[in-house]
């Protein structure tokens, strides 16, 4: 099993910054693909960035490009999502998730259903 940690929420007045991390631990997958997604509740759940554990190669929704930078460490343990610019609306439950990549040639979901294991989440309020 994975098991996934994130931290780094908290509050933050508009314009501010924030770093989260992802603690990943247990049996991790030989290649994945790992990433953040962030919910409100009564909204679906929006996948924000996400990156192919073979070539490191990342992949950022539009909504946040320019603005959340995600990247990973070298030992591949720990994912961060670095947040500029925060919004109000950006004011959210930020998850880390991650699924296996079956061939490495595969292109990364953002999609929530193609993911099967999850974090608790770290808040983020921006205000």
């Amino acid at each position: 099993d994975v098991q996934l940690v994130e931290s780094g929420g908290g509050q933050v007045q508009p314009g501010g910054s924030l770093k989260l991390s992802c603690t990943a631990s247990g049996s991790m997958y030989s290649r994945y693909c790992m990433g953040w997604f962030r919910h409100v509740s009564g909204k679906e759940r929006e996948g924000l960035a996400v990156i192919r554990s073979t070539d490191g190669h990342t992949h950022h929704d539009d909504s946040v490009k320019g603005r959340f930078v995600l990247a990973q460490d070298n030992t591949k343990k720990m994912l961060s999502l670095q947040l500029s610019g925060l919004k109000p609306e950006d004011s959210a439950m930020y998850y880390c998730a991650a699924y296996l990549l079956r061939s490495p040639l595969y292109v990364c979901s953002l999609e929530w259903e193609d993911f099967d294991d999850w974090g608790q989440g770290t808040q983020v309020t921006v205000s």
